[in-house]
């Protein structure tokens, strides 16, 4: 376990190691906000060619002043649009939202690490 992630203030390390058989669980779940900058969406518009306006359009929804991508019906729960049901994989890995680039390392979950231990593999209590 080498590879481990840390992250200062949190009580739990990461091993990203764990994503290559979690089938994106961090990507799945309850409903909520997926927030994208305009440098992302410009980012992601052009992995998928798409114009900013046809990727707005397609893939985001507006919430007052800014952006978060859609989701999808998922297994009685919901899914990031992006999610890949059948490959249970990120299509935009590599040009993910920060949001998803520093899950599980939110400071929701520096108080709530039993619910990040629930969701997410490859957490380990320090």
């Amino acid at each position: 376990m080498d590879n481990l992630m840390k992250a200062e203030g949190y009580p739990y390390a990461f091993n990203p190691k764990a994503c290559e058989n979690c089938s994106g669980k961090c990507c799945v779940g309850e409903s909520g906000y997926i927030w994208v900058s305009p440098e992302e969406i410009s980012a992601i518009a052009e992995k998928l060619s798409l114009s900013k306006e046809e990727f707005i359009n397609k893939y985001l929804l507006k919430i007052r002043y800014r952006f978060t991508i859609k989701e999808i019906a998922y297994e009685g729960g919901y899914g990031c649009v992006f999610f890949d049901m059948e490959k249970k994989m990120c299509r935009i890995y590599d040009v993910r939202p920060s949001q998803c680039r520093t899950f599980p390392f939110w400071e929701y979950f520096k108080q709530n690490i039993d619910e990040v231990v629930t969701e997410c593999p490859g957490i380990i209590r320090l």
